[in-house]
């Protein structure tokens, strides 16, 4: 009724949701959370699943590795160890026990987090979050890279272990939190930070991911060189299909 009476609202509702869609400004609607994580009201030795379906997180740690609650706008977050270099570096990370429902296969999935990270907190690399292994088995995974403190997304499928990746244009490592978002509809893969699309690249259609991996947040474990994430985080989700 509104486009008839009004044909340029139409019009200007048909510009503003495709800008949206351009920038990639909202998260999809379709497909299911299957595992969520806001941190609140959570207690250190474990963290409860909010999906639903009981993929709770448990702390693994190593060299007094330890994690720290800390208030996130009206909530809590998890902060991670301050970085460190040699060998007895203080080591954390949460998993969850492996399920094939946290595997997407071909399907669509979308994955992000909300993550504070100060310009001297960067390294090598940190992850976010993942499942699986490049080296080993199919994967998914989000992380911040260098000394510039650039997130990208990771997928490695299980029959071609070449790897995916898309890195973002901006940095989030100014001390400020954002929301950090992967993406992979069919044939794409993209980032987006606070909303806005960042990076994209073309993957194969067909990438396909199934492991027996747990999922981690933080890190791969406890063990050295575990890619240990140094900042905040909060906020974790995935969502298949």
């Amino acid at each position: 009724m509104l486009s008839r009476l009004y044909p340029w609202a139409a019009a200007l509702a048909a510009v503003v949701l495709f800008a949206a869609s351009a920038q990639g400004a909202s998260t999809p609607t379709t497909g299911k959370i299957v595992a969520r994580y806001d941190f609140d009201g959570t207690r250190l030795a474990s963290v409860l699943d909010e999906s639903g379906l009981g993929h709770n997180l448990t702390v693994v740690s190593s060299q007094a590795g330890a994690l720290k609650l800390i208030t996130h706008g009206t909530g809590q977050a998890f902060a991670f160890p301050a970085p460190c270099t040699g060998k007895t570096c203080a080591r954390v990370a949460l998993r969850s026990p492996s399920s094939a429902d946290l595997n997407p296969g071909t399907a669509n999935i979308a994955y992000g987090a909300a993550v504070e990270l100060g310009a001297t907190q960067t390294s090598k690399g940190q992850n976010v979050v993942q499942k699986g292994y490049s080296a080993t088995s199919s994967q998914y995974k989000l992380q911040v890279d260098g000394k510039a403190g650039l997130p990208s997304c990771v997928l490695v499928d299980n029959r071609k272990p070449a790897i995916q990746l898309v890195r973002s244009s901006i940095t989030v490592a100014d001390g400020n939190w954002h929301t950090v978002e992967c993406r992979r509809v069919a044939g794409s893969l993209s980032i987006l930070v606070d909303g806005t699309l960042r990076g994209t690249r073309a993957i194969p259609v067909a990438l396909s991911i199934r492991n027996d991996q747990p999922l981690a947040i933080g890190g791969k474990g406890a063990y050295r060189d575990n890619d240990q994430f140094r900042g905040a985080l909060d906020d974790v989700w995935v969502r298949i299909g």
